[in-house]
């Protein structure tokens, strides 16, 4: 009830009214019966604009964490992320990633949709990056279909390491439903899994115009944490070396 109190009353209308998000495509979504969205990730507004833009309820996964505060922040809370739409991580499982498919397996049964960010983490830079195989798992496993989106411009109204940047109008673009049924009973097949996942992404690319990347979004960040490195290394060095050269005549 107030995921619903949120999105046409409350947070959803002032949204609408200061942002005017735009939508393309939204007839690919189903009207009822479970799906997979499976969207670029590019800030941490993605998940309020999107489910905007569609009559239907859309459900994220979230750290356990946030549910299990205590006193009236730890209530507030929990009632924000539940009420916003998201739902803890089943921890019973042995990693993260099998508790996540495990709690989206059993909301996809009850017939809900089900949101992932098949990159796993938001895009430091606005590039598109490889896609983790989790979201071919849930779809063979779930046997529900696969609607590729991307949201545009939702990094401008919140860049990464900002709460917000300046005003745009963030929008999304659904694609087609993705039936993988020919690969059912395959879920364990990892080039299977990537085959999908591949597809998945090359329809996110097609959608958000995105440059793509052949690298997980962690790999990438931390090879650029290093690049910056050892830029500053060598800056440093050669900082170090032009003193070195105004004090060596002095010798």
């Amino acid at each position: 009830m107030f995921y619903w109190f949120l999105k046409f009353l409350a947070l959803g209308p002032l949204l609408k009214l200061i942002f005017r998000p735009w939508a393309e495509g939204t007839e690919n979504v189903p009207k009822d019966g479970p799906a997979i969205l499976a969207s670029n990730h590019l800030s941490y507004s993605d998940w309020l604009f999107m489910p905007l833009v569609i009559p239907r309820r859309v459900t994220f996964v979230a750290k356990a964490e946030y549910f299990e505060g205590s006193g009236i922040k730890g209530w507030l809370q929990k009632t924000f992320f539940s009420g916003a739409g998201q739902v803890p991580i089943d921890r019973t499982s042995g990693s993260a990633a099998a508790g996540a498919i495990k709690t989206q397996l059993r909301l996809l049964k009850d017939g809900q949709v089900c949101g992932i960010y098949p990159e796993g983490t938001r895009s430091h830079d606005g590039k598109l990056y490889r896609g983790r195989t989790g979201v071919a798992r849930l779809a063979l496993e779930a046997g529900v279909p696969v609607i590729p989106l991307a949201v545009i411009n939702t990094d401008v109204v919140a860049p990464p390491g900002k709460v917000f940047g300046k005003f745009a109008r963030p929008g999304v673009r659904f694609g087609k439903p993705l039936d993988f049924s020919r690969y059912e009973g395959m879920q364990d097949d990892r080039y299977i899994l990537r085959a999908i996942t591949d597809e998945i992404m090359y329809e996110i690319m097609r959608l958000s115009d995105q440059e793509y990347v052949d690298l997980y979004a962690q790999d990438s960040k931390k090879r650029d944490k290093e690049v910056e490195r050892a830029a500053a290394k060598a800056v440093d060095k050669a900082a170090a070396d032009e003193v070195w050269d105004d004090i060596k005549p002095l010798e």
